[in-house]
Order: C-alpha cells, then structure tokens, then sequence
C-alpha cells in the first residue's frame, strides 16, 4: 500500500513538474489546427434524393429493383451521363472533373439513391445534383417506355435541391482532434523526458528508493556555493528550460500540421 502511494506520488510529481508540457503541445496542435483549417477554402455539398418504385408491388419485381440499384448507381457515374450533365448545366468542366466531384450511394432498405456534389461554389453543387437527378430520371423514363407497364421501375427526384451546406473544412472536429492528438503527444515527450533522466539521482529520496538504503550525509557540490556558482546554477537551469520549451514548441508545431494533413487527407475535410 506505502509502494503504491509512493508512485502515486511520484506521478503527481511528474506531472506537477511537466504538465506544462501538455498544456503547451496541446494548444500548439490545436492553434494549428484551427489555423490550417481557416486558410482551407470552404467545400459545399448539396445531395439529391431519388425513390426506385415498381411498379406492381411484387416479390419478384421489388427485389429486381433492389438489384438494379447497384446497377443505376454505375450508370449515374458514367462520363456518358457526366457529359449530359455538363451540356445540360453549362458547365465549364470536363467529365472527369465532374465525375470526382459525384458521389452515388443506393439504399436497398429503402429503395432510395442520394447523389452527392460537392463543389467550392455552393451553385455549382447544387446545379450538379439536380442536373444529375434529372438527366438519369429521363433516361430511366426512357427505358420504362420500351417496358410492359407492369414491369416497369419508376425513378423519382423526392425533393428539388434548395441548398448546399458547407462540408468542409469542419473546423471545430479538427481542432478538437488537434488538441486531443497534442495532449497525447505531449504525454509522449513527458515519458522519453523521464526515461533519459531515469538514472539521475537529484534528491535523497531518489538514492534511497534506488538503493534501498536510509541517505545520511551528502557531499557538498564541487566548486563552493559562492554566490557567484549560485548565479552560474540558475543561468544554466533557465537556458535548459528555454531550450525544452523551444525544442516543444517546434515538434509540437509539426506535429499539429501532421495531424491536421492526415484528418484532411483520410476525412477528405
């Protein structure tokens, strides 16, 4: 229970004496995440919902709908389509362009399909969403007419699309990212801080954790305790925390641009 408190000990020490440390990588990741994130240019998104309906309500033709939903989703991404798409809208923009910035996803539960556009100007994502909805609703209408009324598979827009919210940057995630990545770091510079002074002995304490003996006596530093040595020790002690704080500083910077360029590059943000 004494060896258990003992380290309990030991470790509000250390944290009483480093904690700055955490606190100052914290807030360097997350400032530099906050800051990456506002010089990002904003990326809008606007998304198109459209319902698959047969038209008899049919085992059979309810699940041939379920299965052609992974088909129309290959056909709205087509550079057929995009190039429809493009005429259509006006759009200074090639099919590949377009093309990345589409997204289609299908809903088997709800026989839905949502198309996604996301583009720096709110209009254009809006006018690629909608433009996409309607140019594959006609092509389907198409196809339907070649079909026997009782086999056809009706598509339709839900909804017009009225707006394109802003998907990106999402600046409060990131800077929380930031902060909680920079207080983890910075729990990481603590340990390799402790482990290099690992076999350091500063206070009777420490010798006699060390070697399990009771400390009755020390040896006087060499060189006297002039004031002059006094004035030499404190020098030396604040030039060896300046320099912990630069050396923080820098990687804790470099680690919240590391941090920020992963959430950017995996969370596409």
């Amino acid at each position: 229970m004494e060896e258990a408190e003992v380290e309990l000990q030991d470790y509000l020490n250390i944290l009483r004496k480093r904690g700055w440390i955490i606190i100052l990588t914290a807030c360097i990741t997350a400032a530099s995440a906050l800051g990456f994130s506002l010089v990002q240019t904003p990326k809008y998104k606007a998304t198109a919902n459209l319902s698959v309906n047969p038209a008899r309500a049919d085992w059979g033709l309810a699940n041939a709908a379920k299965t052609l939903l992974r088909n129309y989703t290959i056909n709205m991404t087509t550079h057929k389509t995009a190039q429809k798409v493009i005429d259509r809208a006006q759009l200074d923009m090639s099919t590949d362009d377009l093309l990345s910035k589409v997204t289609v996803s299908s809903d088997e539960s709800n026989l839905t399909l949502q198309v996604d556009a996301k583009d720096y100007d709110p209009v254009v994502a809006i006018q690629i969403a909608q433009t996409m909805a309607e140019v594959f609703i006609e092509d389907q209408t198409e196809w339907n007419n070649k079909q026997d009324k009782r086999d056809r598979i009706e598509v339709s827009l839900l909804d017009d699309v009225r707006d394109a919210p802003k998907f990106s940057p999402k600046i409060k995630i990131n800077t929380l990212a930031g902060g909680i990545f920079g207080v983890l770091f910075g729990g990481v510079i603590i340990l390799l801080l402790e482990w290099l002074e690992s076999d350091i002995l500063r206070t009777p304490g420490d010798v006699e954790r060390f070697i399990g003996l009771t400390v009755l006596g020390a040896i006087p530093t060499p060189g006297g305790s002039g004031p002059g040595v006094s004035k030499r020790k404190g020098r030396g002690l604040r030039l060896g925390r300046l320099t912990n704080m630069l050396i923080v500083f820098a990687v804790g910077f470099l680690a919240g641009g590391v941090v920020v360029g992963l959430a950017l590059t995996l969370l596409q943000v």
